[in-house]
């Protein structure tokens, strides 16, 4: 396939080649030049040439000047900047803020190719190297960015990034509406300053009244930097208004001027996603990366084919939501045959389709006929904590295609490795896709994400309770020994996740011990940008309650937790001896089948017969007090491991009172992970 297609121009002998002395648009990437449909800026790049541009792509260019960005001359029309696939952030560190040491999305698996807030960055390099020209900032740091929001890497709110990239417009969301509009109006000569009308765009104003559609006004950015209950309030506006049918737009002052967020683009038809997937993608990295050992994350997709956008699932700690959306279309059966046809003909194709999926593999088609007209229910979840009566669970149209595909000469396996959501399976009344599943698409292991075993803390998750879990494992079981297959579930679990207790965690570890399973993954709760988690994690109130929620956010208490979920790990017993202690439940510590470690040499196994009281089910208890380490590892002096705003009772009432980090620094109380207060920086 690669053989049949170009690969866009990345330097001016590129250009040349092709005949070119002028070209319109500028990409900026922060990932590797991947030519692929997985891969965001080459999807726009392939949808501008389609209609008739010149575009260039600049990867990874060297940030710390300019001169990397004029490597190819002024662009005619404008500049598209974006970090890559992922939050620069979140390819740089880890849940714990310690640097990768690979990103797999740059050549070589090299890290630090790109800088920190890379839209920023970039923005601010294209201005420099090209006053005056028209730049547009897009991809998904940009689009969970773009409100005031609260970044776990500066422990601050900090302003739209539209604001501090000082770009003329902030793509959201699936941008080829968006892009195309803009790159249209722009060849009209049109001031990029009158482009403020767009769908799925943010633009910032010196006069709100400009607004061109119904709008709603958020908190102000100083408002949510100051305040915790503004900051919530502001996240469950945005997330019910973000709709492309009945949501509005969203305004928000930023110091002098306004931030105006208009509604989401329509999501793309089937026709159009058709023609966006069979743009001519080399499907490779660019050869310039061969000598570095190529681009890594190329190898997760080259075999996988994408049918589907958007996700109704819910998950408060996902994204995906407030960046693809609620509302699921998909690619039509032929247009995905000629895909996996076409990749049956690459020369290392061994068979295997690897996946068939999407944010969620089994989603085809709209929540509901409501939504069609109506859009998203604003104030109610399609799936949890239970699933609305309106809900169309029917797998027949996915189950189609995949028998197509199974039946496609070279086709030895098609997989189904991406997300499945097991309660939208379940609500299906028809068993075909459930057995076909089961028969034909899985590698042996099916990976499904309960995250945890607490119905209290599935419910701050957005997640189905566990009994939903259960369920399904027993029908997946049954569907195994009926057609004699030895696979396996492996679930996904997640510690640390606001709402989640010590205690509960204990009871989680209780849990994996009574069903006698080790977790394969455990993810600490990430608070990444624009997830109504992290709001959660940054005010200590759900925004869809506005009610006080328990936050672990002590280092050495998320550390505990983690080491309960992983109990059977040498490494954890003395943390896990330690978190059994404090949950008070040294019951646990011994020689019996109930017991989670053994204990500490020297040390006489707890009773269990003692009697202290236990965290069995869902039986609430108020949170237990992790004492916060210094940056040494002892004790702080100056107690809890919580910020008071967490602790049981939390003053939050009162809109205008000063309990954010930054004012709570400045009256002198001890910061969040026990660091002196002078060592922050607001």
């Amino acid at each position: 396939m690669s053989e049949l297609f170009e690969f866009l121009p990345v330097s001016k002998e590129d250009m040349e080649s092709r005949g070119w002395w002028w070209y319109d648009f500028l990409i900026v990437t922060g990932d590797a030049y991947v030519d692929h449909p997985s891969f965001g800026p080459t999807v726009i790049a392939r949808v501008l040439e389609a209609e008739g541009y010149r575009v260039a792509i600049l990867a990874q260019p060297d940030w710390h000047s300019a001169d990397a960005f004029l490597a190819m001359g002024r662009p005619r029309l404008g500049a598209m900047l974006c970090s890559g696939n992922l939050d620069s952030m979140v390819a740089h560190y880890t849940a714990a803020k310690k640097p990768r040491s690979e990103d797999f999305y740059s050549p070589g698996k090299k890290a630090g190719l790109r800088p920190d807030h890379a839209v920023i960055v970039y923005a601010n390099r294209v201005r420099e190297a090209f006053p005056g020209l028209p730049i547009v900032i897009g991809g998904l740091e940009a689009s969970l960015r773009r409100f005031a929001h609260y970044d776990y890497w500066d422990d601050k709110v900090r302003r739209s990034a539209l604001a501090d990239a000082g770009a003329d417009i902030l793509v959201y969301g699936m941008g080829e509406y968006a892009s195309r509009e803009i790159a249209r109006r722009l060849k009209k000569k049109e001031p990029v300053a009158s482009l403020i009308d767009i769908r799925g765009t943010a633009v910032l104003v010196n006069d709100p009244s400009v607004c061109a559609y119904p709008s709603v006004t958020l908190p102000s950015f100083e408002e949510v930097r100051t305040n915790i209950r503004a900051y919530a309030d502001a996240t469950r506006i945005e997330y019910a208004e973000h709709d492309p049918i009945r949501g509005r737009a969203l305004i928000q002052q930023h110091d002098k001027r306004w931030l105006i967020v208009n509604p989401p683009a329509m999501p793309l038809t089937s026709k159009e996603l058709d023609f966006v997937a069979e743009l001519p993608y080399t499907r490779q990295y660019h050869p310039m990366y061969e000598p570095m050992g190529g681009v890594p994350g190329l190898e997760e997709v080259k075999f996988s084919v994408i049918h589907n956008r958007g996700c109704f699932g819910g998950c408060n700690f996902c994204s995906l939501a407030f960046h693809q959306g609620r509302m699921v279309t998909s690619r039509s059966h032929e247009s995905v045959i000629r895909e996996v046809t076409a990749l049956t003909k690459l020369p290392d194709f061994k068979g295997y389709i690897n996946d068939i999926g999407g944010p969620s593999a089994n989603f085809r088609h709209y929540s509901c006929q409501k939504q069609v007209k109506c859009g998203m229910c604003a104030e109610r979840r399609c799936l949890a904590p239970t699933p609305c009566p309106n809900l169309d669970a029917d797998h027949s149209d996915y189950l189609a295609l995949l028998r197509k595909l199974r039946a496609i000469p070279g086709i030895k396996k098609v997989f189904v490795r991406s997300g499945i959501r097991y309660d939208y399976m379940l609500q299906d009344k028809n068993d075909d896709f459930f057995a076909e599943l089961v028969k034909y698409h899985i590698s042996g292991q099916l990976k499904v994400a309960p995250e945890h075993c607490i119905d209290s803390v599935l419910d701050y998750m957005g997640k189905p309770h566990i009994d939903v879990y259960e369920r399904f494992m027993d029908k997946y079981k049954r569907l195994n020994n009926k057609f004699c297959k030895e696979q396996y579930i492996v679930p996904y679990l997640m510690s640390s996740h606001p709402g989640s207790t010590l205690q509960d965690a204990v009871a989680l570890a209780e849990y994996l011990n009574k069903m006698g399973r080790q977790p394969e993954q455990v993810q600490d709760f990430y608070p990444t940008p624009g997830t109504i988690s992290t709001c959660m994690y940054h005010t200590g109130i759900d925004p869809i309650t506005m009610k006080d929620v328990y936050v672990p956010t002590d280092a050495h208490e998320k550390a505990m937790q983690r080491a309960l979920l992983q109990y059977t790990d040498p490494k954890n017993a003395r943390l896990v001896r330690e978190a059994l202690a404090f949950a008070g439940r040294e019951d646990l510590i011994g020689y019996g089948g109930k017991c989670l470690v053994r204990p500490a040499k020297g040390e006489k196994p707890s009773d269990p017969g003692e009697g202290k009281e236990k965290n069995h089910g869902n039986k609430k208890h108020p949170p237990v007090r992790v004492p916060a380490r210094n940056e040494r590892g002892g004790v702080h002096p100056h107690g809890g491991g919580q910020d008071k705003r967490h602790a049981k009772g939390a003053a939050h009432s009162g809109n205008n009172a000063p309990s954010d980090r930054g004012a709570r620094r400045k009256s002198g109380r001890v910061a969040r992970h026990g660091k002196p207060a002078s060592q922050d920086k607001a």
